[in-house]
């Protein structure tokens, strides 16, 4: 079955946010394509709901990004040119050649070279960008508190990418029937014998959708001494997107490195404006083309215009985005983030008798690899001069 959802209401700059979102509208969505020149979604299902609660539920969101007369207006603040000499399907040929491995859409296992380039550049992110901060290295959990998330806002704005964290019941009746229930099945099945409803209690955790979370509830109810401190860390993040993991760069599972600034305004601002200079002077030394621009964050709620209007006239968040030659487009592979004194408030962080202020600077590993292959490829003699002989040098001193 397919329906058409007309998108006359809608601004052209926000068809991407509306089919990004419609991938959550039914989870027997099997394929959605944008018409551009006829202004239509088309959505192709198998729902036994049939076409009109989707073609409602699409609409509603279609109505939700359209609210207000806020334009995205693309905003570029800097752009580097790079040669791009490759414009090959790099995906095609990290799994061809076996270094990638795809489990399912946006769930991969990485082999050398690729293994290789996400321990070098993570390498550098830190001795390029961080060390050039008075920075504290701290090591976080892949799992966090709902209690935590809550604070952040997280089940609010952005519910659609949550993935709970439970477990089957301390009843030792529960655990035997349970593991009966498989054995009689011949194994896990996806829908299981036994109904997990029945099992597990509710979430007291999920999957860590972000780095920085794990800072600021580190520092909960702590007063900081001085203008404030930086912190980095890296951390495995996830994240559920839906059809969307079939996107370019789109995963599930993925390392996110974050240099954090905790403390007075004047400082985090000042650091955050440095981080921008140093990963511009990156983009350039690496020769990559990229484009750094204001950004939103893709809320899904209700009221997203008014969040994200705020957060782009406010200059809130930047993003650098890396060329895809093969797909002529590019992707976000790093943001710089200034998020006033939500995360000071929400966990009573204090700078003398005032709430801290929070910035971050991100950069999401496997994509800023993706991105800097499928502009030069596996062929190392391709490479720019500089990146080899630091990942050559990078390479002598891990062995």
């Amino acid at each position: 079955m397919e329906c058409i959802v007309s998108l006359g209401q809608l601004a052209p700059s926000q068809y991407g946010q509306l089919k990004y979102a419609a991938a959550f509208a039914d989870e027997h969505i099997d394929e959605i394509v944008i018409d551009e020149e006829a202004q239509t979604i088309r959505i192709v299902h198998h729902s036994p709901d049939g076409n009109a609660k989707i073609e409602e539920r699409v609409q509603r969101l279609a109505e939700r990004f359209s609210k207000g007369d806020f334009g995205f207006k693309e905003q570029v603040l800097f752009e580097n040119a790079g040669p791009k000499p490759y414009s090959g399907d790099i995906i095609a040929e990290l799994v061809d050649n076996k270094t990638m491995k795809v489990l399912e859409p946006g769930l991969f296992i990485f082999r050398e070279p690729f293994s290789s380039l996400m321990r070098f550049m993570d390498y550098m992110f830190v001795n390029k960008v961080a060390r050039a901060f008075d920075v504290k290295e701290e090591s976080y959990p892949a799992v966090i508190h709902c209690d935590t998330l809550n604070k952040t806002n997280h089940f609010t704005s952005f519910p659609e990418h949550i993935h709970f964290l439970t477990h089957l019941r301390e009843d030792l009746d529960v655990i035997e029937g349970f593991s009966q229930s498989i054995r009689e099945a011949g194994g896990w099945q996806q829908e299981a014998p036994l109904s997990l409803d029945e099992t597990m209690p509710k979430p007291k955790f999920a999957m860590n959708p972000s780095t920085c979370y794990h800072c600021y509830e580190g520092l909960q109810d702590e007063t900081l001494e001085g203008d404030g401190l930086v912190v980095t860390a890296i951390s495995k993040c996830h994240r559920f997107e839906s059809r969307n993991h079939t996107d370019f760069g789109r995963m599930l599972d993925f390392s996110m490195r974050e240099i954090i600034f905790v403390g007075k305004p004047d400082f985090v601002k000042e650091n955050r404006l440095k981080s921008i200079e140093l990963l511009k002077q990156l983009a350039e030394e690496w020769e990559v083309d990229s484009r750094l621009e204001i950004a939103n964050d893709p809320f899904f709620t209700n009221d997203f215009q008014v969040k994200a209007s705020f957060q782009r006239n406010q200059e809130m968040k930047y993003e650098l985005r890396l060329t895809i030659p093969y797909l002529d487009k590019s992707i976000a592979c790093s943001s710089v983030n200034f998020h006033s004194n939500t995360f000071g408030n929400a966990f009573n962080i204090k700078v003398g008798k005032r709430s801290a202020v929070t910035g971050c600077v991100g950069f999401g590993i496997e994509r800023w690899v993706f991105a800097f292959l499928s502009q030069y490829g596996l062929d190392e003699a391709a490479w720019p001069e500089r990146f080899r002989e630091q990942y050559a040098a990078w390479l002598d001193k891990s062995i």
